[in-house]
């Protein structure tokens, strides 16, 4: 092992390739994009399910949105890992529909009478809204110094808790069924547990590049098994069409109205702080530096992604939290895997018979695999929050408090009905609140009374040696 890191410090300290930047073989490429495609899909498509239930969609209609938002995936996860012009972080960054974004959106649409004349009113607001982060990005981008390791440590962390609830859902056979005798039945637990059990064999027997497949091989034997105890469905894919191509404005011109432009907008300023949590974390994992200037091509990307999601008539977009616990797992830190994941979202949303296919895995076996991708990204967010002095009181109650603020919304839900729409569609997440409370909190406690707060130090990271070695080095 200290044969491995010191070949790789004089590698990194005479300015050779990073691992972000690492090219890898084309089958390499293939399998780990594949592998995002599969951790991803479940949680990309859940936002356009939402919104189209809730606005009376037809189910055609339903699959068009799930087909452009896929397309509209690639195409921004692309421009965020791959990068053009000053836009775009060059991170292994997966862009994915922005969760916070789901009850704004269902409010407008309702409001402006739901059905297609309901999405018309939210694209408008979409549309605005992306044009209002990409121009404001380098604005917040300076903002970076308020964003200490209590405030990123805190924010991964709260994400982290917020998401692990939505992989037990998955594993106890996914939250459509809650109220049904099937939900959290033994055999949905069987599947998510023998995909969690096999995550952590391959792991822990399988070799580097074996291990970093670990989530893609244990979603693929749990899904066979699942198919031969007749619990897979395929049906669907029969169903699907095999070419479906997503035209700008297919409903029609956006409608552009002030309310809902101004509560998309803020939708944008809290995505903006979960993007640089997210920007952080990849930081964090990858030993690669970020200041200001990756933060605002981060955000820049965010907005592009979300105006070309109200063309394609997809959502709001924001760097995707999930993902980053499968880089953290496989230690897979090309951000051309995500690029290669980008074109397979773009063939997924061309061709809804392999979008359907990658469908059929079965909620528990995605549960399974999800708790430990989310608990990563909590374990992420730990990992910075180790940097920060906790017995210093100020801290600690920074953490604790936002901590307390973020269970809010999902243990005291009647608080929040009893808001006003607007002020509820805001602050009815655990991610947002939590969020916020830290940010206010650090503001009160340190910048406000000139306490010099904590960075991370990003060049102690790559003079140490520590950046995580090149994908199948030997680790034993």
């Amino acid at each position: 092992m200290a044969r491995v890191s010191r070949q790789h410090s004089r590698q990194h300290s005479g300015k050779q390739t990073h691992p972000v930047d690492e090219l890898l073989p084309l089958p390499k490429l293939t399998l780990y994009g594949f592998q995002h495609i599969l951790a991803f899909y479940a949680a990309a498509v859940i936002v356009p399910v939402l919104l189209g239930n809730a606005l009376g969609l037809s189910r055609e209609e339903l699959v068009y949105l799930i087909n452009a938002d896929l397309l509209t995936c690639g195409i921004a996860s692309i421009i965020q890992a791959l990068g053009v012009w000053k836009v775009g972080a060059r991170l292994p960054l997966v862009q994915g529909v922005t969760f916070t974004a789901v009850s704004p959106m269902v409010a407008i649409g309702i409001g402006a009478g739901g059905g297609t004349a309901g999405l018309l009113v939210v694209y408008g607001a979409v549309i605005t809204a992306g044009i209002a982060t990409f121009l404001f990005a380098p604005f917040f981008g300076k903002l970076v110094k308020y964003f200490p390791p209590v405030v990123i440590g805190t924010i991964l962390t709260i994400i982290g808790m917020t998401l692990i609830p939505v992989g037990l859902q998955d594993a106890a056979g996914g939250a459509h069924l809650m109220g049904q005798p099937e939900y959290g039945s033994g055999k949905n637990l069987a599947y998510a547990l023998g995909t969690l059990l096999l995550v952590l064999a391959v792991v822990r027997v399988g070799r580097p590049f074996l291990s970093s497949l670990a989530v893609l091989i244990a979603l693929v034997v749990g899904t066979a098994v699942a198919w031969l105890f007749g619990d897979a469905h395929f049906g669907a894919v029969n169903d699907a069409d095999w070419f479906g191509v997503s035209t700008p404005f297919h409903y029609g011109m956006p409608k552009f109205e002030l309310l809902p432009i101004i509560a998309m907008a803020v939708v944008m300023l809290i995505t903006m702080v979960e993007t640089t949590g997210d920007v952080y974390a990849i930081g964090e994992i990858t030993r690669k530096k970020v200041d200001s200037d990756t933060v605002t091509r981060a955000l820049r990307a965010d907005g592009v992604a979300t105006v070309l999601g109200g063309v394609l008539n997809s959502f709001p977009y924001v760097a995707f939290a999930e993902n980053i616990g499968l880089v953290r797992m496989s230690r897979v830190m090309s951000r051309f895997v995500v690029v290669a994941a980008g074109v397979f979202m773009i063939v997924l949303g061309l061709l809804p018979k392999a979008g359907s296919l990658v469908a059929a895995v079965p909620h528990p076996v995605l549960g399974g695999a999800a708790i430990a991708m989310f608990g990563m990204v909590a374990t992420v967010g730990i990992q910075i929050l180790g940097k920060v002095d906790l017995r210093e009181e100020r801290n600690a109650l920074i953490l604790a408090v936002s901590l307390g603020a973020a269970l809010l919304p999902t243990t005291v839900t009647p608080f929040f009905d009893r808001m006003p729409d607007d002020v509820r569609a805001v602050l009815d997440s655990g991610i947002t609140l939590g969020g916020l409370t830290a940010i206010v909190l650090n503001l009160f406690f340190n910048a406000f009374s000139r306490r010099k707060a904590m960075e991370i130090d990003w060049d102690d990271y790559e003079s140490d040696g520590t950046p995580p070695p090149p994908v199948g080095a030997a680790t034993h």
